[in-house]
């Protein structure tokens, strides 16, 4: 009876010491978390990356920080966050940069896709193109005008090299044949400095960080490149209305995770944002900035950077922009 009972006790010891681990497991996310934003304060990625910071924190219960790993237009934060463990406390948002760096640079040290963790489509903006309120050019057609009656003289400002701004001016010089100077800044603050200043004639800046200098009158407002008017700025005519038909072009911004993060992860943190995202005052707080949200699933944003990927490396090897 006295083996038996201790046989029992044993095995209830060796049951209770293997379950242990499991039962003992905390849910996600037991420990702080890290958003990377591979942008300088000030640009969109960075406002996307503290909204979320704040309303993931608050629905977490954790502390959610944002941390800036700015250069080389995206590819610092990136390689940083894709040499980190995969699970789920290093997070980053990436704006069209991420699956463009592969075409503009002659070596990049990760793959876009591969070495990523696709979580969710965050956002989608038209951009916009402003002026120095000194600018003479009230409107496309004289902006067109103005660059044609004098090729290379006007200057073309972005937050910098191979940035979604970049490659719509080069859509734009290619689409209207006009000879337009690029001028990179390292972020958006700097350029829209150097445009309220005078230094550079225009700017094409994502409609987060356009819109409160348009409203405060800082900058004149020529144009959006979306196919329709944003709610933003409804008086605003997009480019395709005001003489350059057909044209049309959209920053997006998404979040990932380093590969190989496990589904039960990803899907917790893709139910969370949908949550977040569907709250009233975030719409409003992002949408005033110009920002349509636009979650979606793990596999339907992988699909969404395999598309894009492949659309502006046909773009870019037409305007023959590289970077070194």
């Amino acid at each position: 009876m006295k083996a038996l009972s201790f046989l029992a006790a044993a095995a209830a010891t060796l049951w209770l010491g293997a379950s242990a681990p499991a039962l003992a497991e905390p849910a996600y996310p037991a420990k702080p978390v890290t958003i990377i934003a591979a942008f300088p304060p000030g640009g969109t990625a960075d406002l996307l990356s503290r909204v979320l910071a704040v309303k993931l924190g608050e629905a977490w219960k954790q502390t959610v920080v944002v941390e800036n790993r700015a250069g080389a237009s995206g590819i610092i934060g990136s390689q940083y966050v894709a040499r980190q463990p995969a699970d789920g406390y290093t997070l980053m948002v990436v704006p069209i940069t991420h699956v463009t760096n592969s075409s503009l640079f002659a070596k990049v040290p990760f793959d876009p896709i591969e070495d990523f963790t696709p979580i969710s489509m965050l956002a989608s903006s038209p951009l916009m193109i402003v002026s120095n309120n000194s600018f003479p050019a009230k409107k496309i057609s004289d902006l067109v005008a103005l660059a044609k009656a004098k090729p290379g003289s006007l200057n073309c400002g972005s937050a910098g090299s191979g940035t979604s701004q970049h490659l719509a001016c080069e859509l734009f010089k290619s689409t209207a044949k006009v000879d337009i100077k690029h001028v990179p800044y390292k972020g958006n603050a700097m350029a829209m400095t150097d445009v309220m200043g005078g230094q550079i004639e225009l700017l094409f800046d994502q409609m987060a960080t356009a819109v409160p200098h348009v409203k405060a009158g800082r900058v004149r407002a020529l144009a959006v490149t979306s196919a329709k008017r944003s709610p933003a700025m409804p008086d605003v005519p997009t480019v395709s209305e005001s003489g350059l038909p057909g044209f049309e072009t959209n920053a997006w911004f998404g979040i990932v995770g380093p590969r190989d993060m496990p589904k039960d992860v990803v899907d917790s943190i893709n139910a969370s944002l949908r949550n977040v995202l569907a709250r009233a005052e975030v719409k409003k707080q992002l949408g005033d900035q110009g920002l349509e949200l636009t979650p979606s699933s793990p596999e339907e944003f992988r699909s969404t950077l395999k598309s894009e990927m492949a659309k502006w490396a046909s773009v870019i090897k037409e305007a023959g922009v590289k970077l070194e």
